[in-house]
């Protein structure tokens, strides 16, 4: 394991990736780990998730993303077809789309594919693949909806770790509302809140606010940046965010993707409503304007998330909770345990 200044980079044992959601593991979605970091202090502690009004302050704002998963993933008889996000200023059958090979329970990148090539879709639908945008990923054209499309023939998206299909309720957030649309993937820091926990956490003064931003898909092989993805950061809660600031309470981010749409309606200086497409990538060097904490999952190395938890959190504390997280066994991926930075 290397873990250094610059970069944080160390083997994940495979008995460390939760292969499955924490109820197939006879506990409650609020039943994983959380693992705390102080920057302040440098202090990392270890807690139950259900602890979390306890590791919060009255006055303290949470910022949890609201979208949907979209069950993304078509699987045909020898790739699969993972549908990421819209293209901007494009009609809604216009997609970035990811090809996948089809292996034994899971998939692996697949480099086939020419323009203009037809692929027949379940249902009598047909892709046509239109130009090559990155590396893995293709302009495509359904001849059909999406949206409406995937939640006829579509499964959600899983990768390798996890070797069986699970339904698409387990991987919707409890804040999840808008079913027209959706996200490639789940908004996964989220996913061990429940609605009593929620109940607790206002009952004791913890705010909560709503953005949403629509994830594409993840790279595990390639850790590449993300790419463009829509959000929208409503009037009343950019209002929020600045009173919070104001009164000196913290704003603690529920996710990577609550940061990204926040840093994304902070580029003046200060968060305002703010909606449309975002292609900001927060750096240490860029460093965060809207945000003061954030609870996330914990991510793979080299993974460009690891940019962002260090503008957060800096370089010393991450470090020390990535080597706590490894030494105590901590769970990674959607359904493991959690990992909340504080200042």
């Amino acid at each position: 394991m290397t873990i250094d200044h610059e970069i944080i980079d160390f083997a994940l044992p495979a008995d460390l990736e939760a292969h499955e959601p924490p109820e197939a593991r006879g506990r409650a979605r609020d039943g994983v780990r959380l693992l705390v970091g102080r920057r302040a202090t440098g202090e990392v502690t270890h807690h139950a998730f259900r602890d979390l009004p306890d590791l919060l302050r009255p006055g303290d704002l949470l910022v949890v993303n609201t979208s949907a998963t979209l069950p993304a993933a078509v699987r045909l008889d020898r790739i699969g077809v993972h549908f990421s996000t819209p293209v901007p200023d494009a009609d809604d059958r216009l997609w970035l789309v990811e090809l996948r090979r089809l292996a034994g329970r899971t998939t692996r990148p697949y480099g086939g594919g020419t323009p203009g090539e037809w692929i027949p879709m379940p249902g009598g639908a047909t892709l046509t693949l239109v130009d090559r945008r990155t590396e893995r990923l293709w302009r495509a054209r359904l001849s059909t909806d999406v949206v409406p499309y995937l939640r006829r023939h579509g499964v959600p998206i899983r990768y390798g770790y996890v070797p069986r299909d699970w339904p698409a309720a387990a991987y919707q957030t409890v804040f999840a509302h808008d079913r027209a649309s959706g996200g490639a993937e789940m908004p996964s820091a989220a996913r061990p809140f429940t609605p009593e926990l929620v109940t607790r956490l206002v009952s004791r003064g913890v705010l909560i606010a709503p953005i949403t931003l629509h994830t594409g898909v993840a790279s595990p092989e390639a850790h590449e940046p993300p790419y463009a993805e829509r959000y929208d950061v409503p009037g009343p809660t950019a209002a929020l965010v600045r009173h919070v600031r104001a009164e000196g309470g913290r704003v603690i981010a529920v996710g990577t993707t609550a940061v990204r749409a926040l840093e994304t309606a902070a580029a003046s200086g200060r968060v305002e409503a703010s909606t449309g497409w975002t292609n900001h990538i927060v750096t240490p060097e860029s460093g965060v304007r809207a945000v003061d904490g954030l609870l996330t999952g914990l991510h793979e190395p080299r993974s460009s998330h690891l940019m962002m938890l260090t503008a957060v959190a800096g370089h010393g504390l991450l470090n020390a909770v990535y080597r706590a997280a490894l030494d105590e066994r901590y769970l990674w991926h959607e359904f493991g345990d959690v990992n909340l930075l504080l200042p």
